[in-house]
């Protein structure tokens, strides 16, 4: 029976919808089903569906179920034949089309005046009205630039302007949302309707748009039931056929239906498919499937709401049923409304046939006439409301423009910034600009305009798609020539794959030339997925629609006034994937150069017992001991060795390379942290022997307040070890508490824990009482390598500089070193085909840790703390390691004093080995079985490991350093050991001092 479309608050729907069955459990939307309440007696939707029934013939009763097709721009004999239908068979509803609003609101009211019962209006509106009266209602963007937007919010608020716009209009019934997962990026009729390829964002947002329109007062539905994503032929012109499991489907293409009906949508619509693991009968589209609709819809899933066939003038399931017969076989299947039928009368007269016949019952019949009846009275048709054309085109224009500009600053996805041209200085002169626009014909181009804005000196050209190969040498040339940076343009080609979207050769020449042969930012405007033929682009922006707004929106990112905030809503190829989206455009720094690279011999070190190192990389991966890593050494200032090795993972599909970033676990205590403490020491602004309550005003009152900084570094500060704040956030399932933690991000859940897991701010200050209340030993009498020490450094550098942790050291350090890897938070920041995973986390998280800090004490810290949460390359690590080899400097900057660095990396413990902040060599290694961290160091050598297989060790006193990055814990976390067991790192360091001369 039909659900009431009164439904509960946003917040309530956002969390039910968006949250994924495999780590958060979704409670069911709440909502009122009138077939579950307790009544005395029948409702008002009751008492008036009674009445109206009871008013209609048999075969009135009927056309009931039946939905026409009705156009104000196609002349009289289709509207005389419109009147017929509703006259003489008295069909139950419309679905209205093209034309101008003011005609159609004219004739709609014409209509409803004819019909001897009100009309359920309905339109095709998956991007709002204005994509069925362009002459004069400007659209919303298509679904997949929706789906790079991260707010649900903000859709909700799409689908609450598009469900006032309905009512505006006089129409009850919105064929929208589109929820098939887009996992075919050759699909000819789906693809950029699809909110994307990843079911979770599918079902966040669509349900956050049901429930826009619902609030709004109107029938949403959910489309093309079970899913018409992974197609690639349209239904329009053929039957397609899914050749998947039935389990494949569950998993993916069911999922945002699932979500959608437990959020309370109001009606599913079935698509023209062939699914033979639902049901193999020959030439059964799922429209016409019992199997589909009755079973696994209505009884397996539980939906009890209004079911609508696919329009049935189609071709996928034309070819096999006309006049009237694919009415029948659609209602035996189960449907409750028939759209667009060959024919109204004869859909009549086939169905009254077979309930004389006894294919189906009247009861059965009547029932779902019923139901079309209650829901026209909770739509408001009871009391029929007269259209005023006056202003109408003005009122369902209103919500569009503020809400298309918010989605397109929203959705702009700045997918590569490699060549660090993001963002543009919009200062005049410094940097001479051209922006070609390729694929249109010249005159006023918005997007330039829009560059004009920002720079009023930019030149404009344009590469039209009547231009050959033969022109593209000329237009380079001058380009060279003339300017240092150019902005392509990419515009006006198909939202559809067929002949490349319409691009032509010359056009993806001269793009793929200008990007090889000068600075060059790529801009495409339109459907994502062309961006296939563009993914060497060293900078590229994916901006999804061409008009004005998005045009503005894309200059403005492009020069720093927003800043980008989109992910990639599908795979376009394998160096963009899903979720690629940098949210951080660092501006640009002055040229820093980097270290020299020499041969050995000239440093005085063995090429050939260097290649040692090769060797011991390769037996590291073929024992196991990790998927891949890479390799720096430092001699006399000088790179001597600088090798990549393997994977990402065992899959061996991406392969390491220098621009790939690991987690430095916590070798984000000495290249953050300490370096930051040795800062504000330098500054004097920090003080040893001070302790923690002078720093951190929280701490007072504590047994935590006594501690001293120098105890700190040392790990001597009598500090439980490590505290799994994970733990008492876990259901008694294994699963994170669906209070504390969200599928995605929204004003309660801000802190990012990993992909589709947002934790409560909140928390983070029961984590530190967790730390203020756990047990401390005597300070100065036991060696405990600690988190905790760290996580409390990491706050004094916060409290004493006013900034943020990775804000101070990316400002202090690594930006003016021209780190481009090195820093927290990466997935804002680099693409994530260049984040190597960490490792597959069985509980807590559940996923691949990629682009999120392994450590989940770091993770629900948000990323950001003193202990974990570094990422970086090896190459960045060898300028970090240079800087203080040369005693702070680098490049004429004096960073910290060389008295400061010798003084932290000196041994200050009688109970350890450790230095202040800093690790050391084993004081007794030369009689040790396993010297630490190798054989031949000297005790003047200082550095860290990591847990997910880092380190970093210097020497001033051969003046070398060593970097090795891996993920030794993919995929199974921390119990694989034998990057020690085989001693990698050791034998690795080992070989650097064998090859010295």
């Amino acid at each position: 029976m039909m659900r009431l479309i009164t439904v509960a608050g946003l917040s309530g729907l956002l969390m039910a919808a968006s949250a994924r069955p495999e780590n958060i459990h979704a409670k069911p939307y709440p909502h009122t089903d009138i077939t579950r309440q307790a009544r005395p007696g029948p409702g008002p939707a009751e008492r008036w569906a009674d009445s109206v029934f009871n008013s209609l013939s048999h075969e009135e009763r009927i056309a009931q179920l039946i939905m026409i097709r009705v156009h104000s721009n196609l002349g009289a004999d289709h509207v005389a034949a419109v009147l017929n239908d509703i006259r003489n068979v008295k069909v139950g509803g419309i679905v209205t089309f093209q034309g101008g609003p003011g005609r159609q609101a004219n004739l709609v009211n014409r209509l409803q005046a004819t019909s001897k019962t009100p009309l359920l209006v309905a339109v095709d509106g998956e991007w709002g009205l204005g994509m069925r009266f362009v002459d004069s209602v400007i659209a919303f963007p298509r679904n997949l630039m929706l789906g790079a937007v991260q707010d649900s919010a903000l859709i909700y608020e799409v689908g609450k302007a598009i469900g006032e716009q309905c009512r505006r209009m006089g129409i009850q019934y919105n064929f929208a949302p589109v929820l098939d997962v887009n996992n075919n990026p050759e699909n000819p009729v789906i693809n950029d309707r699809s909110f994307g390829e990843d079911k979770y964002q599918v079902a966040r947002l669509g349900v956050a748009m049901i429930k826009g329109m619902q609030d709004a007062g109107i029938l949403a539905c959910a489309k093309h039931f079970p899913g018409h994503g992974d197609t690639d032929v349209d239904s329009h012109h053929d039957l397609p056929v899914i050749r998947k499991s039935l389990a494949s489907l569950d998993s993916l293409e069911l999922y945002p239906f699932r979500r959608a009906i437990e959020a309370g949508v109001a009606s599913v619509m079935i698509a023209h498919l062939n699914v033979p693991a639902i049901d193999n009968k020959a030439n059964t589209p799922t429209s016409i499937s019992y199997k589909t609709v009755t079973d696994m819809l209505k009884k397996d899933m539980g939906f009890d709401g209004i079911v609508v066939t696919d329009a049935l003038e189609m071709q996928g399931i034309r070819k096999y049923y006309s006049n009237g017969q694919e009415s029948l076989q659609s209602l035996l299947a189960g449907n409750d409304l028939m759209e667009l039928p060959s024919t109204a009368k004869g859909s009549v007269q086939a169905i009254a046939t077979a309930i004389r016949k006894g294919q189906i019952s009247r009861e059965e019949v009547y029932m779902r006439v019923k139901k079309i009846l209650r829901a026209k009275y909770e739509t408001g048709l009871a009391n029929v409301q007269t259209i005023d054309p006056l202003n109408i085109a003005k009122d369902l224009n209103a919500d569009v423009l503020p809400l298309r500009r918010r989605i397109s600053e929203e959705a702009i996805t700045v997918l590569r910034n490699d060549n660090h041209l993001l963002p543009m200085s919009p200062v005049a002169g410094r940097q001479k600009i051209a922006v070609v626009a390729v694929g249109v014909d010249g005159g006023n181009n918005t997007f330039l305009n829009a560059v004009r804005a920002h720079r009023p000196d930019a030149a404009g050209y344009v590469f039209s798609p009547r231009q050959t190969e033969a022109q593209i040498a000329g237009m380079v040339k001058v380009l060279k020539r003339d300017y240092d940076a150019v902005i392509v343009a990419l515009q006006n080609y198909s939202r559809r794959p067929a002949h490349n979207y319409g691009i032509t050769r010359a056009e993806r020449a001269v793009i793929k030339q200008i990007q090889e042969e000068m600075p060059a930012v790529t801009v495409t405007f339109g459907n994502p997925y062309a961006i296939r033929y563009f993914c060497e682009a060293p900078t590229i922006i994916a901006a999804y629609e061409d008009d004005s707004i998005t045009h503005r929106a894309a200059a403005d990112v492009i020069f720093g006034k927003l800043q980008p905030k989109g992910k990639l809503p599908v795979t376009v190829c394998e160096n963009f994937p899903f979720g690629t989206g940098l949210t951080s455009l660092v501006p640009e720094t002055p040229a820093v150069t980097g270290v020299q690279t020499v041969e050995p011999e000239s440093v005085g070190m063995n090429s050939a017992i260097l290649q040692r190192l090769d060797s011991l990389a390769y037996d590291m991966i073929a024992q196991g001991a990790a998927p891949g890593c890479q390799i720096v050494a430092l001699k006399n200032g000088k790179m001597v060795y600088h090798k990549n090795f393997g994977f990402y993972d065992y899959s061996q599909r991406e392969k390491v390379t220098d621009s790939s970033v690991y987690d430095l676990a916590s070798v984000t205590k000495i290249c953050a942290t300490t370096l930051s403490v040795m800062k504000l020491y330098d500054e004097g602004k920090l003080q040893l022997d001070a302790t923690l309550g002078t720093y951190l005003p929280w701490v007072r009152g504590t047994d935590k307040a006594r501690l001293t900084i120098r105890d700190i570094l040392l790990h001597q500060a009598g500090l439980v070890a490590y505290i799994p704040f994970y733990r008492e956030t876990l259901m008694p399932n294994g699963w994170p508490d669906t209070l504390l933690f969200a599928a995605h991000q929204d004003s309660m859940h801000t802190v990012r824990v990993a992909e589709n897991l947002y934790m409560q701010e909140r928390y983070i200050d029961t984590m530190f009482r967790r730390i203020l209340d756990s047990k401390v030993v005597p300070p100065g009498r036991q060696y405990i390598y600690s988190d905790n020490d760290f996580i409390f450094l990491g706050k004094i550098v916060e409290a004493l500089t006013g900034q943020t942790l990775d804000h101070y050291v990316r400002e202090t350090f690594y930006e003016p070193l021209g780190l481009g890897t090195t820093g927290f938070e990466p997935r804002s920041r680099l693409a994530l085909t260049r984040l190597v995973p960490t490792e597959f986390e069985s509980n807590f998280r559940v996923q691949w840790i990629r682009g999120d800090v392994h450590d989940p004490g770091a993770a629900m810290f948000g990323g950001v703390a003193g202990h974990a949460g570094l990422f970086s390359s090896a190459g960045d690590l060898g300028v970090l390691v240079q800087m203080l080899m040369n005693g702070g400097a680098y490049n004429g900057v004096q960073y910290i004093r060389p008295a400061t660095i010798q003084m932290f990396t000196g041994y200050h413990s009688g109970i350890s080995r450790r230095g202040l902040g800093w690790d050391k060599p084993e004081k007794d290694n030369a009689k040790r079985k396993d010297p630490y961290p190798c054989k031949s160091c000297s005790p003047q050598t200082y550095g860290h490991t990591g847990f997910t297989g880092t380190c970093v060790w210097i020497d001033p006193q051969y003046n070398l350093a060593f970097v090795f990055l891996s993920n030794r814990v993919c995929p199974n976390g921390g119990s694989n050991y034998k990057l020690s067991s085989l001693k990698v790192r050791e034998n690795m360091m080992e070989t650097l001092y064998q090859a010295m001369l």
